[in-house]
């Protein structure tokens, strides 16, 4: 008598024709009879075959002693789970486990036509698999009847209640009899699941599987440490290096699984995008893709992280660190599936590097820590396949076949047939990158800014004796934006070099010197040709020796300027010369002398110079709204009132200014305003204009 003889005879048949010898210890664990009607809490790890575990343990109940479902009505049973692709991957598992007992199986998920799955549910169902909004409003419209709910189960239940579907659930449990079964299946069980249970399920037994206590032990674990520049570059290397037939790469943002997509792409891989933003029909086909083959990378969000199963998904990258320890889990779980290896490959930027060893330490990993693949490592890696390939060992009996390949051989020569085929083999593959080397010793920092000098002055990594070295003068330095970051693949691709003959770089105002070793200095000129140009327009120059750095580091230029001490020792305090009056004290003058004011005591003011606020006669001084004063200067057409004070008129009804100006009459020249628009004056008012002589005063 085998494990499977446990189940129920109807799931027993179906589990030996999928070919099922053996289970899990999960699927063992739903097994046991005592589990019959109870409610359970069962925790494991993903890819332990969970999907199976709760099919084989509600059989039971929905069952009982019959072999065959009878005639579908209201459902007996009722899945949840958190996303779509999930829920649709658990209705696949049951259609083909509950088949021999010719069960109808429906499904209810966000994305879908919601007329299709009401009219599936009106001809009746006897188990309903969906996401918790979409059940809810079927329940909600009255399309949904759970008045024969036997079972409830809650597949990742710990992920629907980190995407903040509570209170859905809660409503769903509610709706549902009192009497039912509830079973709950999590890989963690944090305390918020603990609560949950404890107030919709009664004396629960707790499962927690002997794969739960060592994580992942299936999947070989890997952190890579890069620069920042480089993270990119790694994927493509990772993805190289191992050449699995399907692998996923997660990203924390939909951008991001865009960009990347891209990028993949364009360097000829095969790839789908997976994410929240496509449709539910995309997203299938994107799935599909993977499955047939047609794709081989998937980049996803985490909203593939849970429950996805892909056939062959022997290699996980994380471009970007999770947020979480589970998350990390999750992902990690899409490899390593029901006892098949699997890789799982972080990708750790020099900067996150305590960020992703807490991640690890918390989901309780003991990664490998290293550096991604190198472009020799993958071309190594590919020589190895090629030898490998069965390809080589094959004999066709085909007679087209024969004749094309007599013809083959009678043309050409073996020196030729293996340049072809070397050729058309890496014409297939995407070119590996060339990657930086990181230290992976633990304290390694980065030096920041300031400290030991010029950063930009210091050798980019720590060397011993470079050895012998001759030192070039490039034309392009702190003032034209130079950075090594983009300086060095520049030397390398215009010298037809590598990072490991590149000895200290020093930075300066207008120039940079850059020390290349001595056994591939004249290959570097000679690559550079007669014009000793590189991109950008950067000119080389050969030095006779070592550059005098001590004329960079303090005292005067040329122009006689004071150069400031600290980082930064090129640069004068102004780039203009003084003006003639002198400095005052240690800076120049400001190019006005004192702003827009005028002169004191008694200096005329500039022509072109108009007082600005208020001024003595009681009015701005740019002159009458609607009739300007063009006067540069004062004069009698500027009245002042008396007065010390700077008083404006305000423009209000029957508001009376001081002196001898009266307002209008209520009703002027307008007809219709009331008060005064414009005053009048006894004397010194401008003439003509908008003023009307009939004005009377008071």
């Amino acid at each position: 008598m085998t494990a499977i003889d446990g189940a129920i005879p109807p799931i027993a048949k179906a589990l030996e024709k999928r070919g099922y010898t053996t289970l899990t210890p999960v699927q063992l664990a739903m097994l046991d009879p005592n589990l019959i009607n109870s409610d359970a809490l069962v925790s494991a790890q993903t890819g332990s075959g969970k999907t199976v575990a709760f099919g084989i343990a509600m059989a039971p109940t929905l069952l009982g002693d019959a072999e065959r479902f009878g005639r579908a009505g209201a459902p007996l049973a009722l899945v949840i789970a958190p996303t779509r692709e999930l829920a649709m991957q658990v209705k696949r598992e049951l259609d083909w486990l509950y088949a021999e007992a010719d069960a109808v199986i429906t499904s209810c998920v966000g994305g879908m036509d919601i007329r299709s799955e009401r009219r599936a549910l009106e001809r009746g169902a006897h188990i309903v698999v969906g996401t918790p909004g979409r059940i809810c409003d079927h329940i909600r419209r009255n399309a949904l009847d759970m008045s024969e709910v036997k079972v409830a189960v809650l597949d990742e239940a710990d992920e629907m209640l980190d995407l903040g579907f509570r209170e859905d659930l809660e409503y769903i449990l509610e709706s549902a009899p009192d009497d039912r079964r509830t079973l709950m299946f999590s890989a963690t069980v944090p305390a918020a699941i603990a609560k949950l249970a404890k107030s919709y399920q009664r004396d629960a037994v707790r499962i927690a599987t002997a794969a739960e206590q060592k994580q992942h032990v299936d999947i070989e674990q890997r952190a890579l440490l890069v620069t920042n520049q480089d993270r990119e570059n790694a994927i493509v290397n990772v993805l190289r290096y191992y050449e699995a037939p399907n692998a996923i790469v997660f990203c924390s943002t939909r951008a991001a699984v865009n960009h990347l997509t891209a990028r993949l792409s364009n360097r000829n891989f095969s790839v789908v995008a997976l994410s929240g933003e496509l449709t539910q029909n995309e997203r299938t086909h994107a799935l599909q893709a993977m499955r047939d083959g047609r794709a081989r990378v998937c980049v996803a969000t985490d909203v593939a992280a849970r429950g996805i199963d892909l056939p062959g998904l022997e290699l996980v990258i994380h471009a970007d660190l999770p947020t979480n320890s589970e998350t990390l889990l999750h992902r990690s779980g899409r490899t390593g599936r029901a006892g098949s290896k699997g890789i799982s490959a972080l990708i750790v930027p020099v900067s996150q590097r305590r960020k992703a060893e807490r991640l690890l330490f918390g989901a309780k990993i003991e990664p490998t820590w290293a550096n991604p693949p190198s472009a020799e490592a993958v071309i190594e890696r590919d020589e190895e396949r090629l030898f490998a390939n069965p390809i080589f060992t094959e004999v066709t009996t085909d007679e087209d076949e024969l004749a094309l390949i007599a013809k083959l051989t009678e043309r050409f020569d073996a020196q030729k047939l293996a340049t072809a085929f070397v050729s058309m083999y890496r014409g297939k593959n995407s070119a590996p990158e060339d990657i930086s080397e990181v230290s992976l010793q633990p304290g390694a920092r980065k030096p920041r800014d300031g400290q030991a000098g010029d950063p930009a002055s210091r050798p980019l990594t720590p060397r011993g004796d470079f050895g012998p070295a001759v030192w070039f003068s490039l034309s392009v330095g702190r003032k034209q934006r130079a950075e090594p970051r983009w300086l060095i693949p520049t030397i390398c691709k215009s010298g037809d070099l590598s990072k490991n003959e590149i000895g200290a770089i020093k930075m300066q105002a207008d120039e940079t010197f850059v020390e290349i070793s001595q056994a591939h200095a004249e290959r570097f000129m000679a690559k550079l040709g007669k014009d000793r140009m590189m991109e950008r327009g950067i000119r080389v120059t050969r030095l006779d020796g070592a550059p005098d750095f001590s004329k960079f580091s303090r005292g005067t230029d040329d122009e006689g300027f004071t150069k400031r001490e600290g980082p930064r020792m090129d640069k004068p305090w102004k780039d203009k010369p003084f003006k003639k009056d002198g400095p005052r004290g240690d800076k120049p003058f400001r190019d006005k002398p004192y702003g827009d004011k005028p002169f004191k005591d008694g200096d005329a003011p500039r022509k072109d110079w108009k007082p600005k606020g208020k001024a003595n006669d009681g009015f701005k001084s740019e002159g009458y709204k609607g009739d300007k004063v063009k006067s540069d200067r004062f004069g009698d057409d500027k009245p002042f009132r008396d007065g010390p004070k700077d008083k404006p008129w305000k423009k209000k009804a029957n508001d009376a200014p001081a002196g001898d100006a009266k307002p209008f009459a209520k009703k002027g020249k307008d007809g219709g305003k009331p008060g005064f628009d414009k005053p009048s004056f006894d004397k010194g008012a401008p003439k003509g204009g908008k003023f009307a002589k009939s004005d009377k005063r008071g």
